[in-house]
């Protein structure tokens, strides 16, 4: 029944297993297959957790035939955990890090628990670059994730492992977290739906209240709008001792897709403002691709508008950014370097973590500070030009380039910033709503003359992730992307 499965999303399955048509040791198993099958081209799956997805897969067994699985949406339905921040009791964690290999983790974190409950079975862990560090999966620890439309070039990151396993069709959704793109520019490269919610919208404990002033967002790359909706039901709301929380939601995010979604008022972004990065313009195919959204957009009658990009424009975006994120990469060592009770040494970081790690020891708290008030102040313009100007949504490309070459943040001794250069074209729309907090979704409605897929970004007001969903199940049903295979797929002889 394994091929015949390749075009079921995360909710379609549970219903088979709901139905009786595949219990979750057989869906399991497909999975395990498929890992085995595409793995070796991919290198997305680093730690394989067959045994204890089997007893679990069991455990479902059981709770069906006793009919106590109605609550949970997924039961029975394969996952995979990428291997960051979100942590599994018992398994290996890494985070892309020679400093850490060998680590196991001590606790489930609450999102993982969440994820349980909804009936995910956890199957595996997935490539990240170390830290998170880079928008791409190239870790010197466990090697380069290639991406499945053309293994030549990068999957993006740093979800980069779990959005090439959903885009072969391994599983069909994967955790992601989103500290500067990290969830949208995987989705972008490699053609999937990628939203990041809103701040405070998933929970970071028991371990952290939030990660780096609030930059980092927890939640998933899916083929399908509704399991992302679906999943975010599952997963949000506040937990014990959270520092804050986002919005309650008006109702679960999975009836906000197929909804009305009125008339929409969507700005457009077909250059860069000034400050969000050194270079001004875009690469042909991201122009073409959020050019063609905006057609697209406008032809299902909502008000398209091109923005004046100093209306949103910040002159210090890279530095401040810059700033928080070295500061973020210093309390990340600091956290391992108590966990390990011991020093890292810079012979266990790659040069670029450690450069930036260097750069973080460097900056003084109260310069911390004011720099988080100037981001504050930018996200009150932005949530005033939102507001002010009835836009509903703000589009963009997702990256100002389509995805590089693997190697193409190498740098070189000619080049010692080169990964900088590269990172800044990577992220240059995608961190902004990491900075003010806004949930924002990488939407697959192009691709290139190549065959690679350019994604588009749409970016909400505060706390609205239904619009986003509203307006992104209209998109796909409009131009349906889910059942667009790669290259590299399980489905494919070999």
């Amino acid at each position: 029944m394994g091929d015949e499965l390749i075009g079921y999303d995360a909710i379609a399955l549970s219903e088979l297993i709901r139905k009786g048509e595949i219990s979750p040791v057989e869906l399991l198993e497909i999975t395990i297959q498929r890992i085995e099958k595409v793995n070796t081209k991919l290198n997305a799956v680093i730690h394989k957790m067959y045994d204890q997805a089997r007893r679990t897969a069991e455990n479902w067994n059981s709770e069906i035939r006793a009919g106590k699985a109605n609550g949970a949406i997924f039961c029975g339905v394969p996952f995979l955990l990428k291997d960051l921040i979100a942590e599994y009791k018992g398994a290996p964690f890494h985070e892309g890090s020679k400093a850490v290999k060998g680590y196991i983790s001590k606790l489930d974190s609450e999102l993982v628990k969440r994820q349980k409950t909804g009936g995910l079975i956890i199957v595996g862990k997935t490539n990240t670059p170390e830290f998170g560090c880079l928008p791409t999966t190239e870790p010197a620890l466990h090697g380069p994730t290639v991406n499945p439309w053309d293994p030549s070039l990068t999957p993006g990151g740093s979800s980069g492992g779990s959005a090439a396993a959903v885009a072969a069709g391994i599983v069909p959704m994967a955790h992601g977290n989103d500290g500067g793109g990290s969830i949208r520019i995987p989705a972008s490269c490699c053609g999937l739906f990628g939203l990041k919610p809103t701040r405070g919208r998933n929970p970071l404990g028991p371990l952290f209240g939030d990660i780096g002033g609030g930059i980092v967002h927890e939640h998933a790359v899916t083929r399908t709008v509704r399991d992302s909706a679906a999943l975010l039901d599952v997963t949000s709301g506040p937990d014990l001792g959270d520092p804050y929380y986002a919005p309650p939601k008006q109702r679960s995010f999975l009836e906000e897709v197929g909804r009305d979604v009125g008339r929409l008022k969507i700005g457009f972004l077909t250059s860069i403002p000034e400050g969000w990065n050194e270079e001004t313009q875009l690469h042909p195919d991201c122009a073409k691709a959020v050019k063609d959204a905006a057609q697209l957009c406008e032809s299902l009658d909502h008000i398209i508008e091109e923005v004046v990009p100093d209306q949103i424009s910040h002159p210090n975006i890279p530095e401040i950014f810059g700033y928080v994120f070295s500061c973020f990469l210093g309390h990340v060592i600091a956290y391992w370097e108590r966990e390990l009770g011991r020093k890292i040494g810079q012979d266990e970081l790659e040069p670029v973590t450690w450069g930036r790690y260097q750069a973080g020891l460097n900056r003084p708290g109260a310069d911390y500070l004011v720099t988080m008030e100037e981001i504050q102040r930018f996200s009150r313009k932005i949530a005033r030009w939102y507001h002010q100007n009835d836009y509903d949504l703000l589009l963009s490309p997702t990256m100002r380039i389509p995805p590089t070459k693997l190697g193409g943040f190498e740098s070189t001794p000619e080049d010692p910033l080169k990964w900088l250069e590269v990172t800044l074209s990577f992220v240059a729309f995608t961190r902004i709503q990491n900075m003010t907090g806004q949930p924002a979704m990488s939407v697959p409605l192009f691709w290139n003359e190549d065959n690679v897929p350019i994604g588009v970004q749409f970016s909400g007001r505060f706390g609205d992730e239904a619009t986003l969903f509203r307006l992104a199940a209209q998109l796909e049903q409009a131009r349906p992307w889910a059942d667009r295979k790669p290259p590299i797929h399980c489905n494919n002889r070999y």
